[in-house]
């Protein structure tokens, strides 16, 4: 098995309480695992991109190769487009479809989707809504996301959510329950979209 990941997004998004849930599990499964450090602004609104390599086998380098990543995990649409070129012809996008507006020149959202709905292999869904769903705060939307690449990563989903709690648990039940249940919501909706695809 072997898993190249990049985590795309903007400060105070979350992304590195995705890689620690998907680190947590890697680790319960028995994988290897290397991240690159983050890089980018990470101060909230600044872009953030983080490599995660996970394999069967051990691992030599923390960066992921243009063409080579299996799967871009993003929570801010446009920051998805940036790593496309790493991507795998048969990779994966997972990404919000909800802008954080912070630059002057945001390009039109409508055309960033359109962009992204051109790469064959992609979930595209509004994670603060289905977070608002859940009964879990904005703040789960992150959660949402992971759940929503689940289907993806080749770890059981039970051992993502194993991850999600002890990550979270430190913060009281009330965070874990909200916290598993917006990642839930991710991957339920996820499931489905990729099973048809599949079909």
């Amino acid at each position: 098995m072997k898993k190249d990941i990049i985590l795309a997004g903007v400060g105070g998004q979350g992304i590195l309480s995705i890689a620690t849930v998907i680190g947590e599990a890697a680790l319960a499964e028995g994988l290897y695992l290397k991240q690159a450090e983050v890089h980018g602004m990470s101060q909230r609104g600044g872009d953030v991109q983080s490599n995660l390599r996970l394999s069967s086998t051990p691992i030599y380098s923390d960066l992921i190769p243009l063409g080579s990543a299996d799967i871009v995990i993003s929570l801010e649409p446009m920051e998805s487009l940036r790593y496309v070129r790493y991507l795998k012809p048969d990779g994966w996008i997972v990404s919000s479809n909800i802008p954080f507006v912070n630059i002057p020149d945001y390009p039109p959202l409508e055309d960033v989707l359109a962009t992204i709905e051109q790469v064959p292999h992609h979930v595209l869904l509004d994670v603060e809504s289905l977070a608002k769903s859940a009964g879990a705060p904005q703040q789960a939307s992150n959660m949402v996301l992971l759940g929503a690449a689940v289907p993806m990563l080749g770890i059981d989903l039970d051992k993502i959510i194993a991850g999600a709690r002890s990550v979270f648990s430190r913060k009281g039940e009330e965070i874990v329950e909200k916290n598993t249940a917006a990642l839930l919501a991710g991957y339920r909706l996820s499931a489905n979209n990729t099973a048809a695809m599949s079909l």
